[in-house]
C-alpha cells in the first residue's frame, strides 16, 4: 500500500512530498538514524526517485494514507 509522506523542512516555503511503500515506522527509524548520526535522511519514492534532506534541518514528518485517485466531480446521487 502506497502513503504519501510530506516532510517540512526548516526556513523553506513549501513542504517535500513523497509516495513511498514504506511503512511509517520504518521511515520514523530512518530519520531516528540520520539524526543520531548527524547524516542525510533520505527516502526513494515508489518510482525509485530519492530526496535527501539534512536530518537536523527536519522540521515534521506527515503521514497520510492513500485512498487511491478520485475520478469525477463529486458524488452524483439518483432521485
Amino acid at each position: 500500500m502506497t502513503m504519501e509522506v510530506k516532510i517540512g523542512v526548516q526556513n523553506a516555503a513549501r513542504e517535500l512530498s513523497v509516495d513511498t511503500d514504506e511503512s511509517p515506522d520504518d521511515v520514523l527509524k530512518s530519520l531516528e538514524s540520520a539524526i543520531s548520526d548527524e547524516a542525510v535522511f533520505s527516502l526513494t519514492d515508489d518510482k525509485g526517485r530519492t530526496v535527501a534532506v539534512p536530518a537536523d534541518k527536519v522540521a515534521y514528518l506527515y503521514f497520510t494514507a492513500d485512498s487511491g485517485r478520485k475520478v469525477g466531480f463529486g458524488l452524483v446521487t439518483g432521485t
